[in-house]
This record gives C-alpha cells, structure tokens and sequence, in this order.
C-alpha cells in the first residue's frame, strides 16, 4: 500500500500502551492485595482511580496515569496517521514525524512512569505535541 509506513508507528504506539497496561496492572495489584482489609469482605466495591489515589503509594499509581495519558493526545495521532495513510502520504517525512512522536510518547511514559518530574514530563509532552501539530498541519495541506 502506498503511504502505510506510517501505520508501523501506530501499531508500535499501540503496542506500548499494552505494555503500560501490563506494568500498571503488575505493579497495581499487588499494592492493592497488600492494603488492609479491615473494612471487610466488600470494602473495596466501587473503588475508582481517584479512590486509589488516595490508598497507594504515587509511584505506583503513576503507571496508571501515564495509560490514562495514552488514551488521550495520542488518538489525534492516531486519526492524522490514519487521514495520511488513507491520501497516500504515509511516508517519508510523515512517516518519521510519526516515529518521533512514538519515541516521545515512550519516553514520557517511561518518565512518569519512574522519575515523574513534572518538568521533564511537560518537556516530553510538549515536544511530542509540536510533532502531532506538525503532522495534524501535513494532513490539512494534503486533504485541503
């Protein structure tokens, strides 16, 4: 197909929000097994992400914000690699873009999922949307 190089950054995008899926639920559960259970046997029904914020430690739960975080700036990413492909423009220099906006995204995930200085976090998010920007304008210009 002409212009789908840019699909393999998308599906490498989706692929590490699975990892991060694995990660949050790897390190989640446990922490969630060791809280007390001296509310009883239903003390955790109806528990939500907010709730957890409150029972467990931050470096644990900010794995799950980074997975929140990857379902948010990157389905843009995923609509304009999808318009690129779809007029034939998926490749070079869209296709690049795409692979550094992937790596930007990995490494905030890896960023917030570790260190989690919110600086060096906005850092990466900014860089990462300059090159969603830049992608999102190359699909005007191509479909307008």
């Amino acid at each position: 197909m002409i212009g789908a190089d840019i699909l393999q950054p998308v599906v490498a995008l989706l692929a590490w929000t699975m990892v991060m899926w694995l990660w949050m639920y790897a390190t989640r559960i446990p922490a969630i097994n060791r809280l007390p259970k001296d509310g009883g046997p239903n003390a955790d029904v109806g528990w939500t992400g907010a709730k957890l914020d409150g029972l467990l430690a931050p470096d644990i739960q900010w794995k799950a914000h980074n997975y929140n975080h990857l379902h948010e700036a990157p389905t843009l990413f995923y609509a304009v690699a999808l318009v690129l492909a779809f007029v034939g423009q998926g490749d070079g220099l869209n296709a690049t873009l795409a692979w550094i906006y992937v790596a930007l995204r990995v490494l905030h995930s890896l960023w917030q999922a570790t260190v989690n200085k919110v600086m060096g976090r906005f850092l990466l998010f900014l860089l990462s949307s300059f090159v969603l920007i830049w992608l999102i304008i190359r699909a005007a210009l191509a479909v307008f």
